[in-house]
C-alpha cells in the first residue's frame, strides 16, 4: 500500500513542500544544504589525514615546543568569504 509512489504522490509532495517553505525560501535552503554537505565531507577528509599522520608519527611527545600552525578551514573550493582561521588545541596540561 505504502510502498509504491507514483508521479501523482511525488507531485502532491512536492507541491506540500512548496506550501510550506514558500518558492522563494527554497534556493536558499537547498543551497545551504549543499553548503553543508561540503563542509562535513571536507572535515570528515581532514580528520581521516589526520589520523594517518598521526599513526604514522612515534608515540613521544615532542621534541621541541612549537606553535602550531594556523589552518583555514573554507566552505567551499575557492570561497574565500566564508573562510575562516582555525587555531589546533593544544595540551596546556603538564605532566
Amino acid at each position: 500500500m505504502f510502498g509504491r509512489l507514483g508521479a501523482p504522490e511525488i507531485i502532491l509532495i512536492l507541491v506540500v513542500i512548496i506550501l510550506l517553505f514558500g518558492a522563494k525560501k527554497l534556493p536558499d535552503m537547498a543551497r545551504s544544504l549543499g553548503k553543508s554537505a561540503r563542509i562535513l565531507k571536507s572535515e570528515a577528509k581532514a580528520m581521516k589525514s589526520e589520523n594517518k599522520d598521526d599513526s604514522a608519527a612515534p608515540a613521544g611527545p615532542p621534541a621541541d615546543e612549537q606553535t602550531p600552525a594556523q589552518r583555514t578551514i573554507q566552505a567551499a573550493p575557492g570561497d574565500v568569504t566564508s573562510s575562516r582561521p582555525v587555531t589546533e588545541p593544544t595540551d596546556t596540561t603538564k605532566r
